[in-house]
């Protein structure tokens, strides 16, 4: 019979005889045992350690009871598990598995930080600390990708791209922005791609006001990038790949004079228009041939007014038409120094597409929106931990190669290997965590845990 301190709930089922008895009486269990593995990652990367290292913390020290390494570990593998809110903060307080991300004893440690604990820390995080931790995330992000690619790599690609970051309350410094059709954030995500990988690693987000321009804080973001990549990776090759809303002069002027390759989207003018009209004309002759939007290709040596010189910009016709509708031109214009044909240098800046799967995770699994704190500053501390919260999660998954999550993204990894459920023992010599023995994903979870310094026995 269940008691006032043991929930139980009773199924029946007609095509079953015995009743199906749910009771919430194990102690010392979590159902986020796959934790360990994003514990492995940030002993080996250090990375909530090297945020927590750059907060400065003012707080009378005969009163503290949780460190700002604490309270950054628990609100980044909070984050990590799916709790993307503070409040998930009063549900996990006393989960022996959290207790254990933060190097307490899981089963008499101290109870985490309550959510008003959690929320004054973000709010005592002044800007100065914030410029240094996302210095320190470069840092470090860098150094590890050195480590795997034992410092070579023939060429890395930055990307700086915009989003949106929608508000709704009365938040500082959120806008309303046209572009989006809301009060919102507009984030700066940067990202480095190696070679020919598949996939663009984060290294850094800076909240930025709704009305900010797209190019706001862009040539600092890239100036701090570049010096970075070229003290880890001296002979490598570096590119820089932005869409439209940066074509402006002073950041081109940047480019040249950074020695860098890049590739940057180049917004349409009428006298651009005049350049693609032969291409164009191509374009609807193939459509109209063909029925199919075809791509046709060219360049042209092009300076607007307030440039000070001539550029390469490339040229794209294409006649497209969406279901319901009637054709229609669709030219794009790329400015870049590269030297290959048009229609390569085009496929150069097609690839920057792919970050929008990056955006997707960041906002939908790791909360990147969640920017409800009244303070701009505060707003900044929670996308600094969702950033830390993906680049381990980002670790993780170079750390699947070779198995079934190897191309997983943060909801699948977190479904696959985060969410286990787990009994905790404890004895003199060690801590047991029981994970179930029919895991369906047994194997890509020891291959991983391998990868991150498990042992055998």
């Amino acid at each position: 019979m269940a008691t006032d301190c043991i929930a139980q709930l009773t199924f029946r089922y007609q095509g079953f005889r015995p009743p199906i008895v749910a009771r919430f009486d194990m102690p010392y269990a979590s159902s986020d045992g796959g934790l360990v593995l994003l514990k492995a990652v940030d002993e080996q990367l250090r990375l909530t350690e090297t945020v927590a290292a750059g907060l400065t913390d003012s707080r009378q020290r005969g009163k503290i009871a949780h460190s700002v390494l604490d309270l950054v570990r628990q609100r980044v593998f909070g984050l990590t598990a799916g709790y993307l809110d503070g409040n998930d903060a009063a549900r996990l307080a006393d989960d022996p598995l959290h207790k254990l991300m933060l190097d307490r004893e899981p089963l008499t440690g101290p109870a985490l930080g309550s959510q008003p604990t959690l929320s004054r820390f973000e709010n005592a995080v002044g800007r100065r600390d914030l410029v240094r931790v996302g210095h320190r995330l470069v840092r470090t992000v860098i150094a590890q990708h050195r480590r795997r690619l034992h410092g070579r790599a023939r060429r890395i690609t930055i990307d700086l791209d915009p989003t949106d970051d929608p508000t709704h309350g009365q938040q500082e410094l959120s806008f309303f922005n046209g572009h989006y059709d809301t009060a919102c954030y507009l984030p700066l995500v940067a990202t480095l791609t190696f070679d020919d990988e598949p996939i663009q690693y984060l290294v850094g987000i800076v909240l930025r006001p709704g009305n900010a321009p797209a190019g706001r804080g862009a040539i600092g973001r890239l100036r701090g990038l570049l010096r970075a990549l070229r003290r880890a990776f001296p002979r490598t090759t570096l590119r820089v790949r932005l869409d439209g809303g940066f074509a402006g002069p002073r950041l081109l002027a940047f480019l040249d004079r950074a020695g860098v390759e890049y590739v940057v989207g180049l917004p349409g003018n009428p006298r651009l228009d005049k350049r693609i009209r032969r291409l164009l004309g191509r374009a609807r002759v193939l459509f109209r041939t063909t029925g199919q939007a075809t791509p046709v290709f060219g360049d042209t040596r092009y300076a607007a007014k307030s440039w000070e010189r001539k550029r390469r910009v490339i040229m794209k016709a294409e006649v497209v038409q969406y279901p319901g509708r009637a054709p229609r031109d669709n030219p794009r214009f790329v400015v870049s120094n590269l030297a290959c044909t048009p229609e390569a240098v085009y496929a150069v800046y097609r690839q920057r597409g792919d970050v929008e799967n990056r955006y997707k995770e960041l906002k939908d699994s790791l909360g990147l929106g969640r920017t409800s704190c009244p303070r701009f500053l505060a707003n900044q501390v929670r996308v600094l931990l969702t950033a830390t919260a993906y680049m381990l999660f980002q670790t993780l998954q170079q750390h699947a190669q070779g198995t079934a999550c190897a191309r997983a993204q943060v909801a699948t990894l977190r479904e696959r290997l985060i969410k286990l459920a787990v009994w905790i023992t404890r004895s003199a010599r060690r801590i047991v965590l029981h994970l179930p023995r029919a895991c369906p994903w047994l194997e890509p979870w020891r291959q991983v845990a391998r990868a991150v310094g498990a042992r055998a026995g």
